[in-house]
């Protein structure tokens, strides 16, 4: 279990080692390195995502590990309240940003060749933290052009319990 601690609230999230390993075990590390802590949701889209995870409350992007081997084929699924890797048009892409879906993404799955978005957790309590994080307004805001929450949105801290 991880707790995110963030300045709208508590947000708990059980991670999957069983079914994403390699995505479960690169989450944990970052969160037990204390990466998360002052890192800011940096892109809202209503309806679909929240995303967080790569840039602190100035927008600078955090230095990052070697991205990780795609896991989006291990039948987890892009459902509302699933915690999945952003990743780049390289399946392989994927390091520290993550995203929390908030509907049902099934295009965000893998099939059959093309890969996916790999799921690695679910937020067991908090999404109502995780709904107003999606309610606030969103525009251009540092070096995006849209989708950045007009207010602030920080992960204070976030450890394994």
């Amino acid at each position: 279990m991880v707790i995110f601690h963030t300045n709208l609230g508590d947000i708990h999230i059980e991670v999957d080692e069983t079914n994403a390993p390699i995505t479960a075990e690169n989450f944990l590390a970052y969160v037990r390195d204390g990466f998360y802590d002052g890192v800011i949701f940096h892109r809202v889209i209503a309806g679909f995502v929240v995303q967080g995870g790569g840039f602190d409350g100035d927008f600078n992007q955090k230095q990052t590990r070697a991205p990780i081997k795609n896991e989006s084929s291990n039948g987890l699924e892009n459902r509302r309240g699933a915690l999945s890797m952003a990743r780049t048009q390289d399946p392989n892409s994927a390091t520290a940003q993550f995203f929390i879906n908030l509907a049902d993404n099934e295009q965000l799955d893998g099939m059959g060749a093309r890969p996916g978005y790999a799921v690695f957790a679910h937020v067991t309590e908090g999404m109502d933290v995780v709904d107003a994080i999606a309610a606030k307004p969103t525009g251009a805001v540092g070096p995006f052009r849209q989708d950045v929450p007009q207010d602030t949105v920080v992960i204070e801290s976030a450890d394994v319990r």
